[in-house]
């Protein structure tokens, strides 16, 4: 057999493989082995006392202090720095924040940030009493992470004194394992737990804590190796210990003591060779080495299937480990692996394992809380885990519902559910629609309450009185926080009515309240009639039916046929002659008026249709004219111009000229009185050489000679598939071919680029470019946005808009996004760097975006992006009506509006009218003046659709047999038309 110092001997070696794989981080190795030896010099001289009978009092002494030597290094261990102020001015500072941060709890106590700061300003003055009631406070509201709760018990530790003291840390260590699964946190209390060795049940105590954290976090195949070696340390330290006593002892003794205690240790070998743990092969070796017999058949049997499930689960723990936090996507599928596996203890440890790193994910509370109500059942746990649930995401009303329903489910008092719903009415929703959510939760458990069976009870005015506050906080609170009750339809109310009808057989009451739900804005929905029909029908009377459908037939706007329909058959059944009557009478007239109705306004419709289109006609007409006119003008420019200059000369000479003075631009040869085109400058040789720098005007007629040489492509709808439609490029933009295609290259092969040009050569801003494949396509359109010489560039699928009208390409979500802030009011100044500084105190930024124009200059809007809805939220509160830059933002969860898809009514043909066309714009949407501003001299009748002034249109004129084209005009032509004025 191995002796302990042998053992202990090789424990560095085996930790020293297990430990990177495990955490990756060394210091924690030998800080933990640091404690462990500590453990079992505490246990070996502790152990003496209760294996020893000859044992003295004064060695006892010795085992009790030895037993503390654990306290002592852990707190010198942990323990803060000393701080030495240099300055008062930062005591003040201090103390002044602290003031600050108690204030602003006192306000909003739910300040998760604020907290921690309190904590750590207090740790740092020393205040131990107000450290401990603000983490007690804290602990209240939120749970802690890991690392609060190792820093608070190190505090703690460290101010022991007597057994009292030992017994408060106890309890703190009992809350600290029930937050989160934390195996760092269940090595620490068992081995402060060995302190205690010495005192009454300290044995049993120490042995305990280490079995519940096996139970606990034994199977977690990273760090449950550190538990198992730190139990079976213990455990051995006793053997060897009992060890020089055993041989004085008779068989008996030494079968109840010495070997009882060996097997202990067999025992916790044989137990974990038989879980899949990483470095599971130096664990046998150890065995081995330790054991005096031969190993078992069956613990190598069970060793070896331990080794094939370890191979099972690595890809998903080195996918773990390869991951960043919080690598939510590698524990789903670690998650989904164990559910097919199907054994309890693993899933409920890989469900805790994930929600250390998500707490604040909602959805992975929700899934793992239906696995216990549905599988374990277990009272405690499952009531545990919907605790800390709704602890950690107090804002999802999911949770507290299942909650409730889990309470229920297990016998909970009455008063403590009553409780717990109070707590949710107080956790600050998101929407208006989850308070009545849980309101309804809590009147389904109020109502299975009640025995129906009995007149009257306490149970039954309860839920009439929960009903009734239900109704008031929906109208008074709900509604003056999000100006909506969240119960249009009247949901509690239909419940409450169907209760007092159909369990309570109080028709009276039911019918108050349908006629207030109708009152509420809802008579005029034939589905609400229909169902206070049917309720009448199945509780009520026929004279009551009938007055139902005659109001319904006379209030209902949406289906008023399908209401009348209702009644004529009821009549039919079961009316008289004279009820039959009335209600043809009733359903006749009503349904004359709703088709009157209809006509009229089918026929404003059409009208607005009519003129809408008649404006777009004249706007049509207007761009038309201003076309011309600037056509005109173009051409005759520089002839005025030329006319201006030689006023005295001929007008027939001035013509002769016009072709010279074209030949000498297209040959860049300056004329002599054109010197301020050209720059002279000296040459080598001393004598003067012509540069050209070409004007303006010169470049566009050079990139327009470019267009006309370059030939046309077509434009093949079969590829647009490996096509991207680039748009929003800077005008300005100087060979877009050239500066694009390094950009495009980055997604794929790029075949072509096709920019698009005026008829003057100018680049309009857009341009198709053609992909080898079809993937980088789809890469390409991640492009869009990107910044090009200071503009968002804009990159879509191209689709043939004549073929698929309807095509919108629109990035962002427009649905309710809790994770995501809405900032407006920015200061146009305000940088994306500056905004994410802003927002990173809050939470962790995913994304960040600044909304501009098309000219890339911004609107002072963005949107912020969080890692989950409670930093979202907290970010709400803390950033709500800040001051940025002299600018007071606005901030919000991002609910955009619906965008609003412009109706594209059908062609129809107006009564007695002619056939209505669908209304059209151009590609700049409705204009705002139909005003034409061509004077009425230069202006043209339309050949297209002539119009008398004061008249209905004339009729067109009989197309000519061939279209006569104005004869051009020259120079002097336009001179004389000038001079005749």
């Amino acid at each position: 057999m191995a002796t302990a110092a042998e053992t202990s001997a090789s424990e560095p070696e085996a930790e020293s493989k297990a430990g990177p794989k495990a955490d990756g981080e060394e210091d924690e190795v030998k800080a933990a082995r640091t404690r462990r030896k500590v453990l079992s010099r505490a246990v070996a001289a502790a152990t003496y006392k209760t294996m020893g009978p000859a044992w003295d009092q004064q060695e006892e002494g010795v085992s009790e202090s030895d037993g503390d030597e654990y306290a002592m290094a852990s707190s010198a261990e942990s323990s803060p720095g000393e701080y030495e102020w240099e300055y008062d001015e930062e005591e003040e500072k201090n103390q002044l924040e602290i003031e600050r941060l108690e204030e602003q709890l006192s306000i909003n106590v739910y300040d998760y940030n604020c907290h921690v700061d309190l904590i750590r300003l207090l740790r740092l003055e020393g205040e131990l009493t107000k450290v401990r009631m603000a983490r007690e406070k804290m602990s209240e509201i939120f749970p802690l992470t890991e690392e609060l709760w190792l820093e608070w018990l190190h505090d703690e530790i460290s101010m022991a004194q007597d057994g009292l003291d030992r017994e408060h840390v106890y309890d703190l260590f009992e809350k600290a394992v029930k937050d989160y699964i934390c195996p760092n946190i269940w090595l620490e209390y068992g081995q402060y737990s060995v302190g205690g060795i010495g005192q009454k049940g300290g044995l049993e105590k120490v042995r305990s804590v280490f079995e519940r954290a096996l139970s606990s976090v034994g199977l977690h195949m990273t760090k449950g190796l550190a538990l198992w070696e730190a139990y079976r340390e213990f455990e051995s330290a006793i053997v060897e210990a009992a060890r020089p006593v055993a041989g004085f002892l008779s068989p008996f003794d030494r079968e109840q003591t010495f070997d009882s205690q060996l097997e202990k240790v067999h025992s916790l070998f044989r137990r974990q060779l038989a879980i899949p743990l990483y470095d599971m092969e130096a664990t046998f070796a150890e065995y081995e080495e330790w054991s005096e017999d031969p190993i078992p058949e069956s613990v190598i049997q069970n060793y070896n299937k331990a080794l094939q499930q370890l191979e099972k689960y690595k890809p998903y723990e080195e996918a773990l480990l390869q991951a960043e936090a919080p690598r939510l996507a590698e524990y789903q599928a670690y998650i989904d692996f164990e559910m097919k596996i199907g054994d309890p203890a693993r899933i409920q440890l890989i469900f805790e394992r994930a929600l250390v790193e998500n707490c604040l994910v909602p959805d992975l509370w929700i899934r793992y809380s239906q696995y216990l109500d549905r599988q374990l059942k277990v009272k405690d746990l499952v009531l545990s885990v919907h605790n800390r649930a709704i602890r950690n995401c107090p804002w999802t009303v999911a949770l507290w519902s299942r909650y409730l329903l889990a309470m229920e489910r297990h016998g909970v008092d009455h008063q403590v559910i009553s409780v717990t719903f109070e707590k949710a009415l107080n956790a600050g929703f998101i929407q208006a629609t989850d308070y009545v959510e849980i309101w309804q939760a809590y009147l389904d458990y109020l109502r299975r309450r009640v025995d129906f069976k009995q007149d009257s009870s306490k149970e039954l005015e309860e839920l009439r009185a929960a009903f009734t506050r239900a109704l008031e906080y929906l109208k008074q609170e709900v509604e003056e926080r999000f100006n909506e009750s969240g119960d249009p339809s009247c949901v509690i109310m239909q419940n409450w009515a169907r209760i007092e009808a159909r369990l309570c057989n109080n028709m009276q009451k039911a019918r108050e309240l349908w006629d207030s739900i109708m009152t509420r804005g809802n008579a005029k929905y034939a589905n609400m009639w229909l169902e206070y029909y049917n309720l009448e029908r199945a509780h009520g009377d026929t004279q009551h039916c009938r007055k139902a459908l005659h109001r319904a037939v006379q209030c209902t706007s949406d289906y008023p046929e399908h209401v009348c329909e209702v009644l004529l058959t009821m009549e039919r059944t079961e009316g008289s002659l004279e009820d039959w009557d009335i209600a043809v009478q009733k359903t006749e007239t009503r349904l004359a008026r709703v088709n009157e109705q209809r006509m009229k306004a089918a026929e404003k419709e059409a009208a607005l249709v009519q003129q809408e289109e008649e404006k777009a006609e004249q706007r049509k007409r207007a761009r038309a004219e201003k076309k011309a006119l600037k056509k005109k003008k173009k051409i005759r420019g520089p002839e005025k111009r030329g006319a201006d200059e030689d006023d005295e000369k001929e007008w027939g000479d001035d013509e002769e000229e016009q072709p010279s003075k074209r030949r000498r631009v297209e040959n860049s040869i300056p004329a002599a009185g054109e010197t301020q085109n050209v720059e002279v400058a000296a040459g080598p040789a001393g004598k003067c050489a012509a540069v050209d720098v070409e004007p303006p005007s010169k470049q566009k007629e050079k990139a327009a000679s470019l267009k006309r040489d370059m030939p046309k492509v077509l434009h093949d709808s079969s590829k647009d598939s490996i096509t991207v439609f680039v748009s929003n490029l800077p005008y300005s933009m100087q060979e877009p071919d050239a500066k694009l295609r390094p950009l495009f290259e980055a997604c794929g092969e790029v075949v072509q680029i096709r920019p698009i040009f005026s008829n003057r050569g100018d680049f309009r801003g857009y341009c198709y470019v053609e992909f080898k494949e079809e993937k980088s396509a789809l890469q390409a359109l991640e492009m869009d946005r990107k910044s090009v010489e200071g503009r968002p560039m804009f990159v879509s699928p191209c689709v043939d808009k004549s073929k698929n009208p309807d095509f919108k390409v629109f990035r962002y979500s427009t649905s309710l996004e809790k994770h995501k802030l809405f900032i407006s009011g920015l200061p146009f100044s305000c940088t994306k760097e500056e905004l994410e500084e802003i927002c990173k105190a809050h939470g962790t930024v995913k994304d960040l975006r600044l909304v501009t124009n098309r000219a890339g200059k911004p609107k002072g809007l963005a949107y912020v992006e969080y890692e989950n809805e409670s930093q979202a939220s907290q970010a709400v509160m803390k950033m709500d009506g800040m001051t940025i830059k002299e600018n007071i933002i606005k901030v919000a969860i991002s609910n955009p509006p619906q965008r609003k898809v412009p109706e594209k009514p059908e062609t129809r043909k107006a009564p007695g009218g002619p056939m209505l066309l669908p209304q059209t714009y151009g590609a700049r949407g409705k204009g705002r003046t139909q005003l034409s501003l061509l004077p009425r001299a230069l202006q043209r009748p339309s050949a297209a659709a002539p119009q008398a002034e004061n008249g209905p249109a004339a009729a067109p004129a009989v197309a000519a047999p061939a279209a006569t084209e104005a004869p051009k005009m020259s120079n002097a032509d336009f001179a004389k038309l000038f001079l005749r004025k």
